[in-house]
């Protein structure tokens, strides 16, 4: 029995600061037994936590948070694989292409950054500590480094936020291109972060084939758990719950800790029910 979980952990494979090993050790010390690695559009770190996992007293789910676009805003969808499908070549071949978006969007970001707000940046150095996927905390750590006097989250709101002249969007996925990719390669696929959502109602996002929604998530107040619960339970969807943990000690404040928010056992055999996990 699975008594606590995190169903949402970003690897230095993508965007986080731990190394999928790392991770997995860490989730064994903070007492979690069930976790899943859902780096941006990208499964590079799931072999190595899989196989760290074996030596610890842990189980991890192989996921992903895969980017989509819907009325002009970034969707993401957490999918959770049943199976190693993820691994197969289509599946792969479509992430090599987002993988190689992801640079000529960096690229542009870049490009407007210095055109915008005078904010000069080296695409090489970024590159070489992004593992491959770009995103945009690699930038607003590069804009840090470089010693402008910005905080995290003033450059994440304001400099590179949706709303900035300086800002691309992702690949223009959409939401049921995003759901029917992952359903082709056996994922089970969830709402993530609805509470970070600006232009788009939860409600009318249902319609879309989700099997899940992220209801439970550090940014959430009380009363918006409350809520996505509700709307979950009335759209016979499950529930999962994800600190969005990016890294010990990091210096924004969009993200929770490793294991600060956790499904509860009753959820979680919910999820490994839809997973076909017994």
């Amino acid at each position: 029995m699975f008594k606590t979980g995190d169903f949402h952990i970003h690897t230095n494979a993508s965007d986080g600061k731990l190394s999928p090993a790392d991770v997995v050790i860490l989730a064994s010390n903070v007492n979690l037994d069930i976790i899943s690695i859902t780096d941006h559009d990208t499964t590079e770190g799931l072999a190595e936590a899989i196989e760290t996992s074996m030596n610890y007293n842990i189980k991890v789910i192989p996921g992903i948070e895969l980017s989509t676009i819907h009325n002009n805003e970034s969707i993401h969808i957490l999918g959770y694989f049943r199976d190693n499908s993820y691994g197969k070549n289509e599946f792969q071949a479509f992430l090599s292409e987002m993988k190689n978006y992801r640079i000529i969007r960096a690229k542009k970001m870049i490009n407007n950054l210095k055109k915008y707000f005078n904010i000069g940046l080296d695409f090489d150095k970024i590159y070489s500590n992004s593992h491959g996927i770009i995103a945009r905390p690699h930038i607003a750590k590069a804009i840090i480094k470089c010693g402008y006097d910005y905080s995290w989250d003033y450059i994440f709101d304001n400099i590179i936020s949706k709303d900035s002249p300086a800002y691309v969007p992702n690949k223009k996925l959409s939401i049921p291109e995003g759901i029917n990719l992952l359903k082709e390669f056996n994922a089970v696929t969830v709402l993530a972060h609805p509470v970070l959502m600006k232009k788009s109602k939860i409600e009318d996002l249902m319609k879309f084939d989700f099997d899940g929604i992220e209801a439970i998530y550090p940014l959430n107040s009380k009363n918006e758990t409350v809520k996505y619960i509700e709307i979950a339970n009335s759209h016979k969807k499950i529930i999962t719950a994800g600190s969005d943990f990016h890294g010990e000690g990091r210096i924004d404040t969009k993200h929770g800790e490793l294991g600060s928010i956790n499904l509860d056992s009753k959820r979680i055999k919910i999820l490994l029910k839809k997973l076909n996990i017994h």
